[in-house]
């Protein structure tokens, strides 16, 4: 008999079309390879759905709070199912930009300058000088990000508005010039590391991200070797640091001219959508879609 997977998807982030778009593509790859799946639009009552489901793996397709930050890990170990993916304390701890980059910088891998704020403070006054960059510090997919740019007279005013949808503490960072890349870690190995450019725009954001030509991947990034393989150390330190299993995605900026490389962030739930980048550096690795949501959901535990 086939097994039973809880595809869980939606829920009520920002982040929800995304992850709508991710439980859609990975349910199909695997009833494609033959599960049984259940899609499920993750609501309030998501425990008491899966009890009565009891399916032998969910498989987390979410994105964004509750999703990505423990809670619906902490109640799957309740219910005693097997997940896809980062456990409660590293997803937890990941989602939380302040304080994993404290874990993963005392493991040695170089970060921005950064400082937590309120946002109605960084509506005030430049918190760091210019240019540096603002992000709610427990988002994904670039919601919220606001660059400052060099000679910008005037903090951003946005994040002040009665309607800002991204919490009221942010990160500020010192703005690192030059490439955006990103590796992805599966089963303690790197996949490779692949270079963003937005196709419109300042910067990889939200549109880039999951628009149809919102931006373009350079897989594998063509940059030296040597930093090629520093990034790859430095996300498999970060994947280890912070405790994620499964796969991980690290974003990282690296600039040409200074030669300064520093990591941004982990993602413990990376997008799986047709325009996200696992699926492009698992292609890269030689792994296609259906044999990487299949090894996701074989590799689905508790308590790790």
């Amino acid at each position: 008999m086939s097994r039973h997977v809880a595809v869980l998807m939606g829920g009520w982030s920002v982040e929800r079309e995304v992850s709508l778009n991710t439980g859609a593509g990975c349910a199909a790859a695997l009833e494609g390879a033959g599960y049984r799946v259940s899609r499920i639009d993750v609501q309030r009552d998501i425990a008491a759905v899966l009890d009565k489901l009891r399916p032998d793996v969910a498989f987390n397709g979410l994105h964004g709070r509750f999703g990505e930050d423990g809670t619906i890990q902490g109640v799957l170990e309740i219910l005693a199912i097997p997940y896809t993916h980062s456990g409660v304390l590293a997803s937890a701890l990941a989602i939380r930009k302040d304080k994993a980059k404290t874990v993963v910088a005392a493991a040695g891998v170089p970060v921005a300058h950064g400082v937590l704020v309120s946002r109605f403070e960084a509506a005030k006054r430049h918190v760091l000088a210019p240019p540096y960059v603002l992000k709610p510090v427990d988002e994904g997919s670039s919601v919220g990000v606001v660059i400052v740019k060099k000679g910008r007279e005037h903090p951003p005013q946005e994040i002040a508005r009665p309607d800002w949808p991204c919490g009221e503490t942010l990160l500020a960072e010192t703005f690192i010039a030059g490439r955006e890349l990103t590796c992805a870690v599966m089963d303690g190995k790197s996949l490779g590391v692949t270079e963003i450019r937005a196709s419109t725009g300042e910067f990889y954001d939200y549109d880039a991200k999951y628009a149809k030509g919102g931006s373009i991947h350079i897989c594998p990034a063509q940059i030296l070797p040597n930093i090629y393989q520093r990034i790859e150390e430095c996300a498999l330190t970060a994947h280890q640091a912070i405790g994620c299993r499964g796969v991980s995605r690290s974003d990282f900026r690296y600039d040409d001219e200074s030669e300064t490389l520093v990591w941004l962030e982990v993602n413990t739930q990376p997008g799986m959508t047709e325009t996200s980048l696992v699926p492009e550096l698992a292609a890269h690795a030689g792994m296609n879609f259906s044999e990487l949501v299949r090894w996701m959901v074989e590799d689905a535990s508790l308590d790790r």
